[in-house]
């Protein structure tokens, strides 16, 4: 199964009201409801959320659904990704860390980054489909990967170039030039493009949104882990080992608490950062290896690695054997 974060749709519930539509009725149709929306970082069915997407925009009469659903949107709807790629030194490497870890915002979704002449190009792939040609997940994902870029460049959107392989077509009560300029449909591709020299840019980080993110993330687990401190560090961990960041002053300062109180309190209940570390690295090593997609050295860097042999040689202290033959172990087993 495909997933998709449920941030991904954040204001869906609204724009449907607004357009005179039943919000609950169309999520419970497609097996969801609404209390899923409200926890961003939640999982749905990449494929159920297309389909959604394409029937709320039949209901709604609104061929533009998709794009209209996502200039209502920040930078966080995308999450982590995101966020982290724009603390990376260019443009161009954002996007590559958005390549490399899109994954964890949705699986079944790819970037591919080229060019035409003197233009960049960045292209979205899915690996799989529904009738409509995912009509309004593609309109949804590349005008999040519009914002994006808009907002990484801090460019003129008149340089930005929204593209849709799909026919024209028009809102009846809505402007996408206001927000995207003129939409290149009828593309050979999804995705969007802009000139070249944005890449060597440096990205324009909005720390403001990044404390958004932070104070939500926060809400989140008080809400999901009330009291219990050492599911939070393993929660925030698992947040920053792709960034790069992840040590005991960036996990304790997300929880209003000095390095070493929060050392005291771990050693109060017989844990410590390092062993929590250790094990969210192990939870999310095994549960990559499961994916055979997944290399190795991607994982690894995803890890907080910067050296693939460092994270092998962990790896074998901590279960007896090596990634590769653990995930060959493993994957023999659950198939038969």
């Amino acid at each position: 199964m495909f997933l998709l974060r449920s941030g991904a749709i954040d204001g869906f519930s609204a724009l449907v009201s607004e357009l005179g539509q039943n919000p609950v009725n169309l999520l419970r149709d497609h097996g969801m409801v609404v209390a899923q929306l409200r926890q961003p970082n939640s999982y749905l069915s990449y494929e159920k959320t297309a389909n959604l997407l394409d029937l709320t925009a039949r209901q709604c009469a609104e061929p533009l659904f998709g794009l209209r659903l996502a200039s209502r949107q920040s930078l966080l709807a995308i999450g982590d990704v995101a966020l982290s790629g724009s603390r990376q030194p260019t443009v161009g490497d954002a996007l590559n860390f958005a390549r490399q870890y899109l994954y964890l915002h949705a699986s079944g979704l790819h970037l591919e980054l080229g060019k035409r002449g003197e233009r960049a190009e960045v292209k979205l792939r899915f690996d799989f489909t529904n009738p409509q040609g995912l009509q309004h997940l593609s309109q949804l994902s590349a005008a999040q990967l519009f914002n994006a870029v808009r907002i990484l460049t801090a460019a003129d959107s008149p340089q930005i170039r929204l593209h849709l392989q799909q026919a024209a077509s028009k809102s009846p009560g809505w402007q996408a030039i206001n927000i995207y300029g003129k939409v290149r449909f009828d593309s050979s591709f999804d995705g969007v493009s802009f000139p070249l020299e944005y890449l060597k840019r440096a990205p324009s980080a909005n720390e403001e949104l990044m404390r958004e993110h932070w104070a939500n993330r926060m809400q989140q687990l008080k809400t999901q882990y009330p009291d219990n401190l050492q599911a939070q560090v393993c929660h925030l961990i698992g947040s920053l080992l792709n960034s790069g960041e992840c040590n005991i002053e960036a996990v304790s300062n997300s929880l209003g608490l000095q390095p070493r109180v929060l050392q005291k309190r771990l050693k109060a209940e017989s844990s410590s950062f390092s062993q929590l570390l250790q094990e969210t690295r192990l939870d999310i090593a095994r549960q990559n290896l499961l994916r055979e997609r997944t290399s190795i050295t991607d994982l690894a860097l995803n890890l907080g690695y910067a050296d693939v042999s460092v994270f092998s040689r962990h790896f074998k202290q901590w279960t007896g054997v090596s990634p590769r033959n653990w995930r060959a172990q493993h994957l023999s087993t659950a198939q038969i």
